[in-house]
């Protein structure tokens, strides 16, 4: 699995090479200063800061980016916290699986894992969430669905943040908010998922810019539906993308791309 995944981002960031040199036409002004731009975990580098940290947030919110993709998972006494990965070995080095400690017991053990509580005191209403479902169990879906209204009680879905999912057969243990909330993310099934999206009034429909062709996006539009896509890292890419309708732009350098948004649009 991991070979293929490697495969995988060597051939995506080769593919993001040659859109990045080929000419595109300037969007406009206007859709330049409307750009949704997300920042992917936050402005991370894995090494001072980390990725769906408080500090990654508040390096996205600083750079004026319009929202933040983030993960969510449990610990075992199923709270919601955000974080990638079931475990914490990656990222922070620590052989600690999320489902075998408590929220106490991870912020005894690592302090910089946020809670989902605390992005959304932090974060909420000033920054767009994208709130990526893990594919894992919910022993408690009822517990864990009046958790999340709890949680997300003071936003409005769809205005203030969406549920996302690269699973989105998960969609099916969230019913705190309406389907309209919902965005699958495509991966090598785009045309699958764009499907189910449609068929499920879902709010949209995101994933590689490579495979999202403009027949896609236009079946979503014509049923007043949102897209996004990702990874976008150079000012051509974001022309492309603008210039073909899609809403929302997930990057790994967001605060880099909205630098230069913001320099082309004094500029103009």
């Amino acid at each position: 699995m991991k070979f293929f995944h490697t495969v995988e981002i060597g051939l995506l960031r080769l593919i993001d090479g040659f859109y990045a040199i080929r000419p595109q036409a300037f969007p406009g002004k206007e859709r330049l200063k409307n750009c949704k731009i997300i920042s992917h975990r936050g402005e991370h580098d894995n090494q001072t800061v980390f990725e769906n940290t408080l500090a990654a947030f508040d390096k996205a919110m600083a750079a004026n980016l319009w929202g933040i993709e983030c993960d969510l998972r449990w610990t075992k006494d199923l709270q919601p916290v955000i974080l990638h990965d079931p475990d914490l070995f990656r990222v922070f080095g620590l052989n600690l699986r999320l489902g075998s400690v408590t929220l106490a017991e991870l912020k005894s053990a690592c302090g910089r894992v946020p809670s989902l509580a605390e992005v959304i005191q932090r974060y909420g209403k000033r920054l767009h969430l994208m709130l990526e479902i893990k594919d894992e169990a919910y022993p408690d879906p009822a517990y864990q669905n009046q958790v999340l209204a709890e949680a997300f009680s003071s936003l409005k879905p769809g205005q203030d943040f969406h549920i996302i999912s690269m699973s989105p057969q998960m969609f099916k243990e969230i019913d705190f908010v309406d389907p309209s909330a919902f965005i699958p993310v495509a991966r090598f099934n785009m045309i699958k998922l764009s499907k189910l999206a449609r068929r499920e009034s879902y709010a949209g429909l995101a994933g590689h810019f490579l495979f999202l062709t403009r027949g896609i996006i236009k079946k979503h539009q014509d049923l007043q539906q949102q897209v996004g896509t990702g990874y976008i890292g150079s000012t051509k890419c974001l022309f492309r993308e603008l210039n073909r309708g899609v809403e929302w732009i997930f990057s790994n350098n967001a605060a880099e791309l909205q630098e230069m948004v913001d320099q082309l649009i004094r500029s103009r």
